[in-house]
């Protein structure tokens, strides 16, 4: 049994490198999770690496960059993407953890509930009129410079990891 698990392991690894794996440091020994809360973590701007990142089907976008800021309400997130045939979407949402917050921006989905599931990881549900649209996890890399988010749509057979470098 233990055989198997480090290939899949090594594999997932490669598939997902900002991802946590057994081979991960401990959240306990890292000094960002030590020094800094998730929403200090996700605060600043984030551009997207297109030549890492992988959409399928696709084609992945011409460029995207992800910029959060602190407001009175929670952390407000912006999401300036520019398509393949240069179309650019500005979406905007509260990214606030346990609870659902609307979106503007896209048509795809109008609401978003993220929930936080350790320092550097976190998941949304992204749902347009009450029907889930589709499932998105964070992770933040544990040296807080690169952050994959790996978005999945089981009913149209969309599997995204896009990687992102902090500016």
């Amino acid at each position: 049994m233990r055989a198997r698990v480090l290939p899949v392991l090594l594999a997932a690894a490669t598939l997902f490198p900002g991802a946590p794996s057994a081979l991960s440091e401990p959240l306990a020994r890292s000094p960002v999770a030590q020094s800094h809360s998730p929403e200090e973590l996700l605060l600043g701007t984030w551009v997207l690496d297109v030549a890492v990142s992988k959409y399928l089907p696709g084609p992945p976008p011409r460029a995207e960059v992800r910029t959060y800021t602190r407001q009175p309400d929670g952390i407000k997130g912006i999401v300036k993407r520019t398509y393949a045939d240069g179309h650019v979407d500005t979406i905007e949402y509260m990214a606030n953890t346990d609870h659902e917050s609307m979106v503007t921006g896209t048509p795809e989905y109008d609401a978003v509930k993220l929930r936080q599931i350790d320092p550097f990881t976190s998941e949304a549900v992204l749902t347009h009129g009450g029907t889930a649209f589709g499932v998105a996890r964070r992770v933040i890399a544990r040296d807080d410079k690169s952050m994959t988010i790996t978005f999945r749509r089981p009913d149209a057979d969309v599997l995204n990891v896009a990687v992102y470098r902090k500016q």
